[in-house]
């Protein structure tokens, strides 16, 4: 299990919002707990504000947006599509967490999942950190 509270995951997201998640905290999970709480959250629209968040977390972290560091396009909406799906997949009164938990448990929640649906490399390449590039190897489930 790596999530135990709707907290936790409302506390990651505030967090990369307001650029005070410690930089050691934004791990893999990190990512897909801000990415559920940001799709659930009537006061953002993920697809269109997600990358922002992520670049001005990075900027306030210290970390570049260049070629070669930093935010990632294709990486980051394919991510909020995995989440999107796993969230539209459990019931409605499931807590976030639990929703959380059950996306780090599919095989969304591995680090190399995207390598199924891109080569690496077309998946990093500059144009995919800069843009979404299409999928080259296979189709997603959802």
């Amino acid at each position: 299990m790596h999530f135990t509270s709707d907290k936790e995951i409302e506390d990651i997201a505030l967090g990369v919002i307001r650029k005070s998640l410690p930089k050691a905290s934004w791990t893999h999970a990190a990512h897909f707990a801000a990415a559920l709480w940001i799709l659930q959250s009537p006061e953002y629209e993920a697809f269109r504000q997600m990358p922002d968040l992520i670049r001005g977390y990075n900027e306030a972290t210290g970390v570049a947006n260049t070629d070669t560091d930093g935010y990632h396009e294709t990486i980051t909406l394919a991510s909020l599509k995995a989440a999107q799906h796993i969230l539209k997949s459990s019931p409605k009164e499931e807590p976030l967490y639990e929703v959380a938990n059950t996306l780090m448990e599919s095989k969304f929640g591995k680090s190399d999942w995207l390598l199924d649906y891109w080569s690496k490399k077309h998946l990093f390449s500059v144009k995919a950190r800069r843009k979404w590039v299409d999928l080259d190897l296979a189709n997603f489930p959802f």
